[in-house]
């Protein structure tokens, strides 16, 4: 089964609270699931590690074996897809963690869209947050 997966991560500070949405849809566009927490204290680049690692988690529960990631993080998705070098030593880590879960897929993409495309998991993302009361 193919799904489309939109993830999101952010933090209200950087770092600051942080949560993170993953919304899957079939290949009809309907809506399968939809997820969201929060992560603690992170990085805007680590929440949004961590939503790409939320993303393959959901597909996979939904039984997925092809996955289209979109996220709206240009850096992120770049470093997934070995175009960028991932200089900051504290995502090497989170990179491996995404690039090891995809290879458990038949076949997967990745691509970066504008945030007013991503803007279901961008919601989810501010629901998780408004959700503990951070402003």
């Amino acid at each position: 089964m193919k799904l489309t997966v939109n993830v999101d991560g952010g933090a209200r500070g950087n770092p600051g609270l942080a949560g993170i949405a993953a919304v899957a849809t079939g290949e009809d566009g309907e809506v399968l699931a939809e997820r969201n927490e929060t992560i603690g204290e992170a990085t805007n680049n680590v929440a949004e590690y961590r939503a790409m690692l939320l993303g393959i988690e959901l597909a996979g529960e939904l039984g997925a074996d092809e996955v289209e990631l979109i996220g709206d993080s240009e850096l992120i998705v770049k470093q997934v897809q070995g175009k960028f070098k991932v200089k900051q030593e504290h995502l090497r880590p989170l990179r491996a963690q995404v690039v090891e879960a995809l290879s458990g897929l038949d076949s997967w993409t990745i691509r970066n869209v504008p945030r007013e495309e991503n803007e279901r998991a961008d919601a989810l993302v501010n629901e998780a947050l408004d959700a503990l009361g951070s402003g």
